[in-house]
């Protein structure tokens, strides 16, 4: 297990955790909150022995292998495949002591060495880090290019596979989410539920820690405390706690008024000096408590729009891609694409990495030229365009201040910095250079610049990424009461699902109405997938199939039905068990809805009832994914027997 007792962690002068003490056990899952410099990086850094700590004691089993993803990826030449299968150690040092072997002829060293390899499934290494990669997104025919060929938020998806394919006793993942698109969010969520081992995450996704974890470690003030239970159920005891400890605090402030009170009145006379003195010992003795903040530190809007015509921007049977130098034709992403925005439009773009999302927004946007077809805008309408390359867009020689004043003259120095703390941009932060500025403060800077405008029209590539918790909340909570259009794409899906009234589906080369939420959209992937292998499964045995004869097909067909009949009395059990799950899940969560179950009292049902909770919702999650790849298996084989009739 970790242990923590008293630690204090400084970072040079600034102290970020002090005396705090806690107990993370073997093979559970914790999520690592707090706000932006509170010390979570530096924990992992402890964690990892890269930073002693300044006071008190870390400890963890000195057996343990511990996996982190790397932040930098060398330019290699070695594929993709191999570079994640570097991530199992112990196999390639065995790979390495076998090829040594067979150089010496040393054949009993050589079989013995297949024995280890064979007991740590080594042989299955090339298609497990095959599997890794497709869940990250990548295509059977990228597996083979090189490291150097991929851009730097591909290179971090092989970084993360490679520390997921590593056996780790311990799993540090810092944001994990922000190079991926939803698909790969959702996988990745499938992936940990199912590891076994212990998980340490930070992460600003309140959805994928709701579904991930079962433990809350939360950074405040200097502290360091744990919580029991998912993300929700952590922001439901912090509140109550608030709530206790402002009661507290109202408390104490009123008695120290009242002591004050008296002293002032009755310092000066003799007959009181006595009872005016104890007060005053009384009024030193009175606990240290701080008044408790609830309210987020960010606190924007986007103010209405001076004007919303109807409508404010359409595209109608437009091919929307990027021009080629001539003679080359130009490359086609989308076709027909027929979208209207009008004011109060919540749209959320879905479809899996490379289908093009991002390349309708920036048609959208006016970034990229149609190919073809008609692009209506309505006049004088102010887009709001938030992407990643805006940040790298930002001068990087300039202040906050400077980017608000550069973009509104109109406005004084101390205007331009009240609106930036709405930002978080307090005090001198509003006067530091964009250079020295994280990736998060960068977001918010291109937030608080888009507010500035007054848009009619948001466009949101992927606005989330580096923004933490409270950031995020704001933001879900000003685009809600925004006037205008919105589209959005995002894997964060908490914002999705607060934000988006409607959904798109982009994918071959269409984008269509998509009829149904998030869950429907993961059972779409599935079923995409599923076709997607039967499809090229079919592809690579035609040729074979089409050459046996009418006497080896029966043959064949009585082999697979002989083969079908076990998975398919093992789907039904599945199903039964799911069933019985669910209807349990059902009266687990009625009795949640009971708002007497959160009284101090019952906290110990509470408790219960949460953890009955997790585990069922667990239990169905695995045992549907269980059930679906015997689905699979299933349909793989009738299919393949009615093809051959």
């Amino acid at each position: 297990m970790i242990t923590a007792t008293d630690l204090s962690l400084d970072r040079g002068a600034k102290n970020l955790i002090s005396a705090s003490s806690f107990t993370i056990h073997p093979n559970h899952k914790v999520g690592l909150v707090g706000s932006n410099g509170c010390g979570k990086s530096s924990l992992f850094a402890a964690l990892l022995g890269e930073l002693s700590p300044d006071a008190g004691n870390l400890t963890l089993p000195s057996s343990w292998a511990i996996a982190t993803v790397k932040q930098e990826t060398p330019s290699l030449s070695q594929s993709a495949l191999d570079y994640v299968m570097d991530g199992d150690k112990e196999f390639r040092q065995l790979e390495e002591k076998l090829a040594q072997a067979r150089l010496n002829n040393d054949g009993n060293l050589e079989a013995v060495l297949i024995n280890e390899i064979d007991a740590i499934n080594g042989y299955s290494l090339p298609a497990r880090a095959g599997e890794l990669l497709h869940g990250l997104g990548f295509l059977q025919s990228q597996l083979s290019n090189p490291v150097k060929d991929f851009s730097g938020g591909w290179r971090m998806r092989l970084n993360l596979a490679q520390a997921l394919i590593s056996r780790a006793d311990l799993l540090l993942l810092d944001e994990p989410t922000n190079h991926l698109d939803l698909d790969a969010v959702i996988w990745l969520q499938r992936w940990l539920k199912g590891f076994v081992g212990t998980l340490v995450l930070i992460s600003h996704d309140r959805d994928f820690l709701d579904t991930v974890i079962g433990q809350i470690l939360h950074i405040e003030h200097k502290k360091a405390k744990l919580y029991s239970g998912n993300y929700t159920a952590f922001e439901r005891q912090r509140a109550e706690q608030l709530a206790q400890q402002d009661a507290q605090y109202q408390k104490q402030q009123k008695e120290a008024a009242h002591l004050i009170a008296f002293v002032d009145r009755f310092r000066a006379k003799a007959t009181k000096a006595k009872q005016a003195q104890s007060r005053l010992k009384r009024l030193e003795k009175l606990p240290d408590l701080a008044p408790a903040h609830i309210d987020s530190q960010f606190t924007f809007s986007f103010e209405k729009p001076e004007s919303l015509p109807y409508p404010l921007l359409s595209l109608n049977e437009s091919r929307c891609g990027y021009t080629q130098p001539s003679p080359k034709e130009p490359i086609v992403i989308l076709n027909e694409v027929g979208l209207t925005l009008v004011p109060g439009s919540r749209i959320g773009l879905l479809g899996r990495n490379g289908a093009g999302k991002s390349t309708l927004i920036k048609s959208l946007a006016g970034e990229l030229d149609i190919l073809n077809g008609e692009r209506y805008c309505a006049q004088d309408l102010k887009v709001g365009y938030f992407s990643q390359h805006q940040l790298e867009q930002l001068h990087l020689s300039s202040s906050p201040v400077d980017h608000i004043l550069r973009a509104k003259p109109i406005l004084g120095e101390p205007q331009a910095r009240t609106f930036l703390g709405k930002f978080g941009f307090s005090g001198d932060q509003a006067l530091e250079q964009v250079a020295n500025m994280s990736g998060g403060e960068k977001a918010r800077l291109v937030l608080a610049l888009i507010v500035l405008e007054k848009p009619q029209l948001l466009l949101l590539d992927e606005p989330t990424n580096h923004l933490d918790l409270e950031m995020r909340q704001a933001l879900v909570m000003a685009l809600q009461d925004f006037e205008g259009a919105i589209i959005l794409i995002a894997h964060d899906r908490y914002l999705l699902e607060s934000c988006v009234d409607e959904f798109y589906l982009v994918a071959n080369g269409k984008v269509s109405d998509f009829n149904g939420d998030i869950d429907d959209y993961q059972q779409w992937l599935n079923e995409d997938k599923k076709q997607s292998f039967t499809q090229n499964k079919n592809q690579q045995n035609g040729e074979q199939e089409k050459s046996l004869d009418k006497k080896q097909l029966r043959q064949q067909q009585a082999e697979l039905r002989k083969k079908s009949a076990p998975l398919k009395k093992q789907a039904d059990q599945l199903e039964k068990k799911i069933q019985q799950w669910q209807s349990q899940l059902v009266q687990v969560e009625e009795l949640l809805s009971d708002s007497e179950l959160y009284q101090a009292e019952n906290k110990t049902q509470l408790t219960k009832q949460l953890k009955a909770q997790g585990s069922l919702k667990n239990d169905i999650e695995e045992h549907e994914m269980l059930w679906l790849e015997l689905a699979e298996q299933i349909e793989d084989i009738m299919s393949s027997i009615n093809e051959d009739k």
